[in-house]
């Protein structure tokens, strides 16, 4: 008996971390919880949380507080070293050779614009909502709990995805340090489908590796970014003035070889070279002064990225026609045709200092987004705690981490990459849109007859914004555009006129609004209508999973957690406003 209760009892303890809501504590209580699923779904649809509930009280969840040791500093390093690697040094000769040829360059300022569009809507969350969640709190704040539930569960697709892609790209370019094919360091099972055949245990390895250091020390963890960063950044140049060196102006042409189609459609997949800055954002509860330190760090780290990117684009295709551009690793391979070949070592290991940064980045960032989203019970509250020692959330980097790694053993970049630039461009257009409704609508002051027109202009927004996107993805002519476009131009004017703004920034907000975030809402979705039909069929699919599970746990488990705090409220305050919180 006693061997009994000695088993019995940590797995009790276990049950209570994992699922400690009352819905999940018996058989009966579960069948009750999933009888009233409908009105818990629309319960948690209207949910709006609060900017003090995210900052103070979310916190709280974790146990123990994170450590406040970064600066603007450290932050644009973290936003370089979370953002040049695999992108530039692997997708640069993809994209080029299959898609734009020497319009690589325009395809990368043009997703480089789209992106610094989020990145303004992003620093004023961030300043104003300085926490681990990052882009999952502050669509909870504005557009509720599920769509945030919705963009949390791909917000974990975005990040596991994307620590597997770079990895799979670092076992490219340390097999060029050998002088091999990347395959060479892959072992090849022929029962496997196409794309999922080739594995790859070096990419585990660079992952575990990187995240020991991550659960370690976020200080130290910034410490090793800068300074490797610094260092990546020195191999860059050199990359772009020994590249310019072996220029031929006679590679740039045909300029456009795929039209301008074939060119937005390598912005749309290099929108991956740009994703981690909102990596940024999630340690805004680590900074030490988020309303100074948040803008420049974000805005500082993108717009050095955005120039470097173009320039290494522009490098490339001077040194090396088009159609002879490696896809595997393309700076090596051209160093290589053009008789630099100890240059080609040089780049090779500069290319892994960068993608070595941006595992490390991906990882702290995955972190902080899982701990805040399990701080509101979505996921098991076990991942929201904090370590005392190390002062980092240990169970929310492992888990991920170690998903990762199965996901980079088996699945080929090109599957990822697609997979993961769908997700993070669905996340920064809600963003956008949750900008619109911070800006324009607060629960209980705005009219209902501004709330009326605030709704439709945001719907004509949004649909003219999906009708351009649907007419490039079929090429249909430009007739719909001189259609759909006025309705997008019109439906923001009429926003910025006819809506008053409601909420102004104390410390840092995005200028030009409504017309900025509008304008990242249609660019956001027009690089949607450039990408593959398959990778929209995996978006769906795992879209679907996530409300299955939503359905099943996370919605009963976010609605206990919520009623009791909103019962805690009323007994603390008495019947105030906490009814807007539940």
């Amino acid at each position: 008996m006693e061997d009994e209760m000695t088993v019995e009892a940590p797995l009790l303890g276990l049950k209570a971390q994992f699922w400690p809501e009352e819905s999940f504590q018996s058989w009966q209580s579960y069948g009750h919880a999933v009888s009233q699923t409908w009105s818990r779904f629309r319960n948690r649809l209207l949910a709006r949380s609060s900017d003090g509930n995210e900052i103070v009280e979310m916190k709280v969840r974790s146990q123990n507080e994170m450590n406040k040791t970064l600066n603007w500093w450290d932050l644009i390093w973290f936003g370089i070293g979370s953002v040049v690697g695999a992108g530039i040094f692997v997708l640069t000769g993809q994209e080029a050779h299959r898609a734009a040829g020497p319009a690589i360059v325009l395809s990368y300022a043009a997703a480089g614009f789209t992106a610094m569009l989020s990145v303004f809507c992003y620093t004023e969350f961030a300043v104003e909502i300085p926490v681990a969640g990052g882009s999952f709190a502050y669509l909870r704040v504005e557009l509720g709990d599920f769509i945030a539930f919705v963009a949390a569960g791909n917000i974990i697709l975005e990040s596991v995805i994307g620590n597997a892609a770079v990895a799979r790209s670092w076992t490219g370019y340390f097999a060029t340090l050998f002088n091999y094919q990347p395959d060479q360091f892959r072992i090849h099972v022929k029962y496997f489908a196409h794309d999922f055949n080739r594995l790859d245990p070096i990419a585990v390895l660079i992952l575990l590796i990187t995240g020991a250091l991550a659960v370690y020390s976020t200080r130290h963890t910034s410490s090793v970014n800068w300074i490797t960063s610094v260092l990546h950044v020195a191999i860059i140049l050199f990359t772009i003035i020994a590249g310019l060196t072996n220029a031929k102006a006679s590679n740039l042409t045909p300029f456009l070889p795929y039209g301008v189609r074939g060119m937005f459609s390598a912005a749309s997949v290099l929108f991956f070279a740009y994703l981690g800055f909102d990596t940024v954002a999630t340690m805004a509860e680590e900074t030490k002064n988020p309303g100074r330190d948040i803008p420049i760090g974000l805005l500082g780290s993108m717009s050095i990225a955005t120039a470097l990117y173009c320039l290494m684009a522009f490098t490339l295709c001077l040194m090396q026609k088009y159609t002879d551009i490696s896809d595997g690793a393309p700076f090596s391979s051209a160093f290589r045709s053009v008789g630099w070949t100890w240059a080609q070592y040089l780049v090779a290991l500069g290319a892994l200092k960068g993608m070595t940064t941006v595992l490390l980045v991906g990882t702290v960032g995955q972190a902080r987004y899982v701990t805040h989203i399990a701080r509101t019970h979505m996921i098991p509250p076990w991942f929201a705690l904090v370590n005392k020692s190390t002062g980092t959330p240990v169970n929310a980097t492992v888990v991920p981490l170690l998903a990762s790694c199965i996901i980079s053993l088996f699945s080929s970049l090109q599957i990822l990459s697609n997979l993961l630039s769908i997700s993070t461009l669905f996340i920064f257009t809600l963003v956008a849109v949750a900008l619109l409704v911070r800006r324009h609508y607060i629960f209980g002051q705005t009219s209902p007859r501004h709330l009326n027109l605030f709704i439709l202009f945001i719907l004509l927004i949004i649909f003219s914004s999906i009708g351009m996107a649907l007419y490039w993805a079929l090429g249909q002519g430009w007739i719909p555009y001189l259609i759909l476009l006025p309705v997008w131009l019109l439906s923001t004017a009429g926003l910025s006129r006819y809506v008053p703004r409601v909420r102004s920034p104390q410390v840092w907000g995005v200028p030009f609004v409504p017309w900025l975030p509008s304008l990242a809402v249609v660019t956001n979705i027009f690089l949607l209508g450039s990408m593959d039909t398959a990778s929209f069929i995996r978006f769906g699919l795992w879209t679907c999973a996530m409300l299955v599970y939503y359905l099943l746990f996370g919605l009963h488990a976010s609605y206990d957690t919520a009623f009791k705090e909103l019962s805690r409220k009323s007994v603390e305050d008495g019947e105030s406003d906490a009814v807007q919180t539940l």
